[in-house]
Parts: C-alpha cells; sequence; structure tokens
C-alpha cells in the first residue's frame, strides 16, 4: 500500500500546520516519524450552519477534529423529542465513539459555519497500535469526552430554567474572553435546556433587564456577561 507523503497528509498543509489551534488538536503533536503510517488522507472540509456532519446511527467513518465554529450533537428522545446532548468548540473531537463502535451515537450538526478535519478510522487505528504517545492522547481524550458530556448534562437539565440559562451563559463564554458568550436560536437552546423556546426567552429577556448580560447584535446571539456572580448564582 503506497503510504502519503506528508504534504499530502492535508489538504492545505500550510495552514494546519501553522494553524493556532494545532496544539488541540487530536493528532497535534504528531512527531515527524508518525507519519509514515498514515495510509490515507485527511481530509479537510468545511459545511455550512444547519448542514449534518452526519446522522445518529449511521456508520461510523471516521472521526472530526472541529477548526472552526460549533457543532451541536443531537439525539432523538423515545417520545419524538430532539435533545442537544452536547455543543462542541474548536479543538474538540466529533464521533469519538467511532472508535468503539461501528455507528455514531448522535447525529452531529453545524451550528455555525464550521470547518473539520476528517481523519478516517484506519488512520486512528494505525496510529493507535504503533504510536504509544498518541494511544495514551487518545485515552485523555475518551476520559475528558465522557466527564465533559456528563458535565454538560447535569449543569444544563436540572435546577430553575434561570439557572440552567445562566449555565449555558457561562459554558458558552469565548475561551478567549470571557466576558462574551455566543448563543443560538431559542429552539436549539430549549432542546439543550429542556425548556420552552419561550421560556427561554423570558429568562434571557429577564437577566438583561437587571443587567446581568448585555445584548451585542440584533439577532440575539452574542453577549457581553456584565456580572459572573449572578450568573454564578441567579437564584
Amino acid at each position: 500500500m503506497q503510504k502519503i507523503k506528508i504534504e499530502s497528509v492535508w489538504r492545505g498543509t500550510a495552514d494546519c500546520m501553522h494553524c493556532s489551534l494545532r496544539h488541540l488538536a487530536l493528532f497535534g503533536d504528531l512527531e515527524e516519524e508518525d507519519f509514515h503510517l498514515i495510509h490515507a488522507p485527511i481530509d479537510d472540509l468545511h459545511f455550512k450552519q444547519d448542514a449534518a456532519l452526519y446522522g445518529e446511527g449511521s456508520p461510523s467513518k471516521g472521526v472530526y477534529t472541529l477548526r472552526s465554529g460549533m457543532v451541536k450533537l443531537v439525539r432523538v428522545t423515545s417520545d419524538g423529542r430532539q435533545r442537544i446532548v452536547r455543543v462542541l468548540r474548536p479543538g474538540d473531537v466529533v464521533g469519538l465513539e467511532a472508535l468503539a463502535t461501528a455507528h455514531y451515537d448522535s447525529e452531529a450538526v453545524a451550528l455555525t459555519d464550521v470547518s473539520v478535519c476528517r481523519i478516517p478510522l484506519e488512520v486512528i487505528q494505525s496510529l493507535e497500535a504503533h504510536s504509544e504517545h498518541l494511544h495514551r492522547k487518545l485515552t485523555l481524550k475518551w476520559r475528558q469526552t465522557l466527564k465533559e458530556a456528563d458535565d454538560w448534562l447535569a449543569d444544563l437539565n436540572f435546577g430553575s430554567a434561570r439557572q440552567r440559562v445562566a449555565n449555558c451563559i457561562l459554558k458558552m463564554r469565548s475561551a478567549c474572553d470571557g466576558r462574551i458568550s455566543t448563543l443560538f436560536g431559542r429552539d436549539d437552546m430549549s432542546a439543550m435546556l429542556d425548556l420552552k423556546p419561550e421560556t427561554v426567552s423570558r429568562e434571557i429577556s429577564r437577566l438583561v433587564r437587571e443587567s446581568v448580560i448585555e445584548p451585542l447584535d440584533k439577532q440575539g446571539r452574542l453577549y457581553r456577561v456584565l456580572q459572573v456572580e449572578r450568573l454564578q448564582a441567579p437564584d
């Protein structure tokens, strides 16, 4: 089987190799000698807002490292409702369960325009088997994913409506500027928080009136956090 040259592993290699998020990506710390194990290209893909990266229950073909934008993981409950079980941001791995199962556990949908690197399963399996440091990183990433999923559900699905909305605002703060929080459509937030859309809107409006947060756009997606302590103890 022909090996892929280092410069062909990623499309647009220069951008990937010098990307400021590269240290967060799954293969961000690959060593030079690891590249000879790669026999399939890693695709640089782009998805528009609301496009599906893959469907719930669909056969797994690879995992995705998120380079820009946000992705929501959606599951359908037994009564037919859609629930957002987690929101992923740059540096996160999408579809990590593909390493253990033949199908994806959730539907992955772009909340915004996103760019991802899609890594074929055979690439990961080969590297995991031959690269001890990558195996350790995969194990750590898996544990982190499980913990973050548990924390996400615990923080956003329990407590009063005000607590859930406040926790969502805190979780969606920018890693670069903790004063800025990026939210999304009220339907998406209601599916995430297990609240009605009008309840979400009412609680956000109340936080604005109380000068806890300040809207920065007309769409109601971008907010400046003025009083972090009020969000941390909203009741």
